[in-house]
């Protein structure tokens, strides 16, 4: 059976990682935080001191991992996972990255003889412990059908969209929209709320009309309305993947105006403390210039 490496076992990469070893994987694993380490290793999983002896105990390295400088110091920088892989092995960047980034990486290894695919997800950490993901693979369509086995074990629907970088390109698109949509969807829920109608009906009425979008499809009932805002999607990560999208944008000078002005509630979502929670916290943004919450009328006194 392939050896797998899995390196990055934060919010996302801990529940992947362990659906490998499920599927009955042999696996090795790296990450900073010794203490996730030690539990997928109590889970029969081996524990390695660098990315480099990931890469040497590994057929296909995949990474799951904050951003792209983090991505690259991990993969190609000094006793990274090219340093320990062998010719023919195989990484798999699965983090939120700079198509930009990906390439450049996806260059250097191929001088080595080493192959890349680009693969980040959808579907947050719920969907990682279910091994339910989305995942759009960019990179050479042979080595997406030769790891489709192994990315099988992590999603469910699973799209090769292009070559080096495409993944994350789709990905950085997606999540622009998601996050444009879901302050466009702050914004009329909580007018709506002002105006004076209950939340859940505009909810309940919103959800079968021409308005209807994730953000209200889901984020309002599951996070919003129950006012834990527990992430899910947190504000801070949800900033840098509509930065990755700008970058891109700027790169290739499409105009996006409205996005830029959504990434700049996400900045003072951060700046009152709001970075760790799920990105729906930026409602409470509005809210208090208002002076309403939204929350079900019939969980009030109201």
């Amino acid at each position: 059976m392939i050896k797998v490496g899995f390196i990055g076992l934060g919010t996302m990469g801990e529940p992947m990682s362990r659906n490998f070893l499920k599927a009955g994987y042999n696996l090795s694993v790296y990450d900073v935080n010794l203490k996730v380490v030690d539990i997928l290793v109590n889970e029969g999983a081996k524990a390695c001191s660098s990315p480099r002896e990931v890469g040497a105990n590994s057929d296909v390295v995949i990474t799951m991992l904050p951003n792209s400088t983090i991505v690259e110091k991990v993969i190609i920088e000094k006793d990274s996972v090219m340093e320990g892989i062998a010719s023919g092995g195989i990484i798999i960047d699965m983090s939120s990255s700079q198509p930009s980034s990906t390439q450049k990486i996806a260059n250097i290894l191929k001088e080595k003889g080493i192959e890349m695919l680009d693969a980040p997800v959808s579907g947050g950490p719920p969907g990682a412990a279910a091994g339910k993901l989305s995942i759009m693979v960019g990179g050479k369509k042979e080595m997406y059908e030769k790891c489709l086995p192994l990315l099988e074990v992590l999603g469910s629907k699973i799209f090769h969209v292009g070559e080096a970088g495409a993944g994350h390109i789709v990905k950085a698109v997606n999540n622009l929209l998601f996050g444009t949509t879901l302050v466009a969807a702050v914004e009329a829920i909580v007018l709506g709320v002002k105006a004076g109608i209950a939340p859940e009906k505009l909810v309940e009425v919103i959800s079968v009309s021409s308005g209807r979008c994730y953000a209200v499809d889901t984020k309002f009932p599951n996070i919003v309305f129950p006012r834990h805002f527990k992430p899910g999607f947190t504000t801070d990560l949800l900033y840098k993947d509509l930065d990755i999208a700008l970058t891109l944008a700027k790169e290739l000078k499409v105009p996006t105006a409205v996005s830029n002005v959504a990434q700049q509630l996400y900045m003072v979502g951060q700046q009152k403390g709001f970075g760790r929670m799920d990105n729906t916290a930026v409602i409470k943004i509005l809210e208090e210039i208002v002076g309403i919450e939204v929350k079900p009328y019939l969980d009030s006194n109201e």
